[in-house]
């Protein structure tokens, strides 16, 4: 107030007060936020080299998460690569296991009765077979050829048939009556003479190759799991199997970054293992074939593998640079903000204790007029 005097001391130490709270409000505004610049106006340099570096970190946190799930997609192609492989092994074993299976053209094993002594003349095993009937067998491309019942064992029977060219004939461990064709040749079997073949239950025309035709279905049912498999394979719509690419960036700006290509893995014409066909395994080349397709095919799923894992490296070690690169911009910030609550503390108490001086210095000077006033 302009209408009262104050005198010189009283003066100096009200001000000294004023200026003690303010000290006091600002240390005790700096103890509760934990900052020693809190805006522009306690520091321009550092409030705003704090909030640069600040703004930059939250950009590499938003791309940090950007990167984990770019990671995830590769995971997904990669675990379907693996699922991929292992049904590409299971396609390789059905087609070893079909090779591995005889070719039998003709598979026909009568009579239905076990036959217990090979001796036994052939019309007393069999009441239907007369000693006249005359089996035909028949070999693809060949003529008829035949074989007389007569008074033969069942012995000798067997090495009659054995005897024909193409064919070859034996017992069987459920003691039946087998006739096959040599290398997988069809045959006819019938009767000239009598029922010779029906009443043996070999009766019949038999083709090649046809104890191979479900390795054939289980082969090609594979096919269509390893497509179905890629195309499953995605993840947040992106699928590396199915030709896709996947672009990761690396800083805030996007001048760094990589691109993964994705790839068709498609059974047939990327992975190259044909659809088989009828009667296709009866061959024993062919087999071979598609064992070299899986094989090959077995090369492209690991050199893709290979690829895969390389630039899923590359991206867990930038997200991992990119996670300290945050943690050193927020440390930056700090260095330039935060305030030594140690220092503050100690700022607070010097300052209160000020205060209190400044209380008894200004009623010390106050005491100078009341002396006057004694006078009167």
């Amino acid at each position: 107030m302009a209408e009262v005097v104050l005198s010189g001391a009283i003066r100096s130490n009200l001000l000294s007060m004023q200026n003690t709270a303010k000290l006091l409000d600002e240390t005790q505004h700096r103890m509760s936020t934990g900052l020693k610049v809190n805006s522009a106006v306690d520091d321009p340099t550092a409030f705003f080299q704090a909030r640069s570096l600040n703004t930059r970190a939250g950009d590499l946190n938003n791309l940090l998460d950007s990167m984990q799930q770019a990671v995830n997609t590769i995971k997904a192609a990669d675990e379907g690569l693996t699922a991929i492989q292992k049904l590409v092994e299971n396609a390789k074993a059905v087609a070893n296991r079909a090779l591995e299976t005889p070719i039998v053209a003709s598979k026909s094993e009568g009579p239905r009765q076990a036959i217990t002594d090979e001796t036994q003349a052939m019309t007393a095993f069999n009441t239907g077979v007369a000693s006249t009937d005359v089996i035909s067998i028949q070999t693809e491309g060949g003529s008829p050829q035949l074989v007389t019942v007569g008074n033969k064992t069942i012995e000798e029977f067997v090495s009659a048939m054995n005897a024909l060219s193409g064919v070859s004939a034996r017992l069987t461990t459920e003691r039946s009556i087998m006739i096959e064709g040599d290398d997988g040749r069809t045959l006819t079997i019938g009767s000239s003479v009598g029922d010779v073949a029906t009443d043996l239950g070999v009766a019949g025309t038999f083709t090649n190759g046809t104890n191979r035709d479900k390795f054939e279905a289980d082969y090609n049912e594979l096919r269509v799991q390893i497509d179905q498999l890629a195309g499953d394979a995605n993840y947040q719509g992106v699928n590396l199997l199915r030709g896709d690419d996947l672009v990761i960036n690396f800083n805030e700006t996007q001048t760094s970054q990589i691109t993964i290509r994705g790839v068709n893995m498609t059974v047939d014409e990327d992975l190259g293992m044909s659809e088989i066909q009828d009667r296709y395994f009866e061959d024993d080349g062919n087999l071979r074939a598609t064992v070299a397709e899986i094989d090959a095919a077995t090369r492209t799923l690991r050199s893709q593998a290979s690829t895969l894992g390389s630039n899923l490296g590359v991206v867990e070690i930038r997200q991992d640079f990119t996670d300290k690169l945050v943690n050193t911009l927020e440390g930056g910030a700090a260095d330039l903000t935060l305030a030594d609550t140690n220092e503050e503390g100690a700022n607070l108490l010097a300052l209160q204790t000020r205060q209190q001086l400044a209380s008894v210095a200004l009623s010390l000077a106050g005491q100078a007029e009341q002396n006057v006033l004694r006078l009167f």
